[in-house]
């Protein structure tokens, strides 16, 4: 059962929700009530998978991905997409209704354990496999992620030489930067400690941080990594490359006891291939272009050789 979100606009104002948050976590990003056709609280029957998500187009996205490429493997499939936020989607998956769930690493981590510090991947992970209970498991992470940036023209990083936020050092003080109202109070610290970082400006530019970007408003501005005006706009989001931010990585979350071993090598197969920049423009043709997240996830697997 397909249960998408029925007009471009919706797609794009839900996706484009994500930019706004600037916490950096889009399972709590989106309306935490959960749609009512999509509640899962009984166990899988046995020999089947159920594939939730959370009620945004990317985690939908994610889902039809999962969902195909097991279907491809003849493994039985029930989709249970637009559920709701992490708080109602975390205890179905450790109470078996759920199997599997497209998650986010590093929040996942701040959810289960709020005291955390790890930022890179692989530190994430590995508080992960402490903190989750017996339950779960997080699989292998892709390179995707749907993280935090600090994103600038693609003029700007050429004529500025920057690949990573720790070339703005050289540029900073000179520049402003946009994002959420509450980025300033959330990193100004975060980046002066972490890169020794400082702007000249900080402006409250919100859901228009990319459009700000492009037309000079800011010079610098906060933007997710899957946000499809990062292709719209020609804008390049730099390399967080002493963590910052901490890492966003795309991994599914299973209940051990549903999944088999052919279960988590087609899971891990999908992660192998999917990048950052691949799942951007996954993300243009669904909340831009109008194509069917079903359509796109086939024709994605198809042309990575997974179907």
């Amino acid at each position: 059962m397909k249960r998408l979100f029925s007009t471009a606009a919706i797609l794009l104002s839900a996706a484009l929700t994500l930019t706004a948050c600037g916490g950096g976590d889009p399972l709590t990003s989106a309306s935490q009530a959960p749609a009512e056709s999509g509640s899962a609280s009984e166990p899988a029957a046995a020999g089947k998978v159920v594939i939730g998500s959370a009620n945004f187009p990317e985690n939908v996205l994610l889902g039809e991905i999962y969902s195909q490429a097991l279907a491809a493997k003849g493994v039985q499939v029930e989709e249970k997409f637009n559920i709701g936020s992490r708080e109602v989607l975390y205890d179905q998956v450790k109470s078996g209704g759920l199997t599997i769930l497209p998650e986010y690493i590093g929040s996942l981590l701040a959810f289960v354990d709020n005291t955390a510090t790890a930022k890179s991947k692989d530190d994430v992970v590995a508080a992960l496999k402490e903190k989750l209970p017996a339950e779960l498991e997080v699989l292998t992470p892709a390179a995707a992620e749907d993280n935090n940036s600090l994103t600038v023209t693609k003029e700007t990083a050429t004529s500025e030489g920057l690949t990573t936020i720790e070339d703005l050092v050289k540029v900073a003080k000179g520049y402003a930067v946009g994002g959420p109202p509450e980025f300033k109070s959330r990193q100004e610290k975060n980046f002066k400690d972490t890169y020794g970082l400082e702007f000249k400006e900080w402006k409250k530019t919100g859901d228009a941080t990319a459009d700000a970007i492009k037309d000079g408003t800011v010079q610098v501005g906060n933007v997710f990594t899957t946000d499809p005006k990062i292709i719209i706009n020609d804008l390049v989001s730099l390399q967080d490359n002493k963590s910052a931010f901490a890492a966003e990585n795309i991994a599914p979350l299973v209940n051990k006891a549903g999944v088999n071993d052919t279960v988590k090598t087609t899971l891990d197969a999908v992660s192998a291939k999917l990048d950052t920049a691949g799942l951007v423009a996954l993300m243009k043709r669904v909340a831009v272009d109008k194509d069917d997240a079903e359509a796109v996830a086939k024709d994605w697997l198809t042309q990575n050789g997974l179907l």
